[in-house]
């Protein structure tokens, strides 16, 4: 699967106010949105299949994906375990508490999928994406430091960011020295000036004729992770 050419613009969300997406899982509205990421994907692939939604055909189509991770886009995968019930938790696959054997056991496989990265992004930019979409959407297993600058830059990811080392390490020294009522606040402003600066950066390059990313990133980039693989 070859991802279409990145929106690169960043939206604030009507509800929340901050950047769409960036909200989760607290604002609804960007709840929706992170979950519409894999849920395009799999309306897609049941069209693919002529098959359904919701019934046995679709639960079996799902069962499939579910046990050749490897062989599917991330986002399908994913969506595929959405659909499938927990054995021992109940809930939905992959996304029960923290401990929960089949859960956690799913959530290493589902690492085996496919990513493929955009048009025009940095090598990496897909699978920053998915890892981000996956805390997101199971929160109750990760510390709320990580869930807050994960969401956070989500939105900048899916329009082309990636951040550098230093970056990462910046934000990440950020969240371990603020105090804890204050810290998304200081998180917040500290992604705010990434995303001024990609702006900025991405304008300076069209200007200029070029990509805002490296003029060697190929067209699109296919890759594994591998199982457990998570960052």
């Amino acid at each position: 699967m070859v991802r279409q050419e990145t929106d690169a613009t960043l939206r604030r969300c009507a509800e929340c106010g901050g950047y769409a997406y960036g909200g989760a899982p607290a604002c609804a509205r960007c709840r929706d949105l992170v979950d519409g990421i894999v849920e395009g994907e799999w309306a897609a692939f049941l069209r693919q299949w002529g098959t359904a939604e919701g019934g046995d055909q679709e639960r079996a189509l799902a069962e499939m994906v579910a046990a050749e991770p490897d062989r599917h886009d991330w986002r399908i995968v994913d969506a595929a375990l959405d659909r499938l019930v927990c054995p021992d938790c109940g809930d939905r696959l992959a996304r029960g508490p923290a401990g929960c054997p089949a859960c956690d056991l799913a959530h290493g496989f589902r690492y085996a999928a496919i990513e493929t990265d955009r048009p025009g992004v940095p090598p990496g930019n897909e699978h920053a994406i998915r890892v981000n979409v996956s805390v997101v959407r199971r929160p109750q297993v990760t510390s709320e430091g990580e869930v807050l600058v994960r969401r956070l830059l989500l939105p900048l990811l899916l329009a082309g960011f990636l951040p550098t080392t230093e970056e990462a390490q910046r934000v990440g020294a950020l969240v371990k020295k603020s105090p804890p009522g204050r810290r998304a606040q200081l998180v917040e402003r500290a992604v705010e000036a990434l995303a001024e600066d990609f702006s900025r950066t991405r304008r300076a390059a069209r200007a200029a004729g070029s990509s805002p990313t490296s003029p060697d990133t190929p067209a699109a980039t296919r890759r594994r992770s591998g199982r457990g693989r998570s960052r």
